[in-house]
């Protein structure tokens, strides 16, 4: 089962924080930025079907994507469902309600940045928060791809400074919680990928 991370709402305003840069507009107006600066990530992770549906249909593959088949908590259309599944990935399926970090969750992160196959992370509940141990998680010199609802798309190169910030972030989430003893091997967890 695992523990589970509850956002208060406290904390919330935090997570408004641009933790990248933001490419303002649709996802098929970011997709050219994206290119032009991707470079060569160690990893590229998407999180969210309208950044996943986006890359992949202009043919950038994410090594790790994680999706719920929502968009702004409606039933993502067909087409946009379709078009994030595709072949060749590793298929997780993981529990993560709203408002939450799973273990579930970090578990199947954790299972996909060591893969050497392309992984694609199926959410069950919201994956809206995924990309908070996605950024600590990753190694430097990869890239988080996420959406940023109503403005555009976030893009986030990892880097020691960048993983240190959401460390602190996390920290302070947990530092909030009821019980925190219970997330103690979800935090090693966590904090492990935090040297890579």
């Amino acid at each position: 089962m695992g523990g589970t991370i509850l956002i208060p709402a406290s904390l919330r305003p935090l997570l408004r924080k641009k933790f990248g840069v933001l490419y303002k507009g649709s996802g098929e107006e970011n997709i050219g930025k994206v290119s032009r600066d991707l470079d060569d990530p160690i990893k590229l992770i998407s999180v969210g079907d309208v950044t996943t549906f986006h890359l992949l249909k202009s043919n950038i593959i994410p090594d790790i994507l994680v999706i719920d088949e929502k968009t702004h908590r409606q039933p993502a259309c067909e087409q946009m469902i379709t078009g994030t599944k595709q072949s060749g990935f590793k298929e997780l399926v993981v529990n993560n309600p709203a408002g939450s970090i799973t273990e579930e969750l970090v578990d199947a992160l954790a299972e996909a940045l060591v893969s050497n196959r392309r992984v694609r992370i199926f959410v069950q509940g919201e994956e809206d928060l995924a990309s908070l141990p996605a950024i600590m998680m990753a190694p430097v010199g990869s890239v988080v791809l996420y959406g940023q609802p109503g403005e555009g798309m976030m893009f986030v190169r990892i880097t020691a400074s960048k993983k240190e910030e959401m460390t602190e972030l996390i920290d302070k989430i947990i530092d909030k919680q009821h019980c925190k003893e219970e997330l103690y091997t979800m935090w090693r967890k966590l904090y492990g990928y935090q040297h890579n």
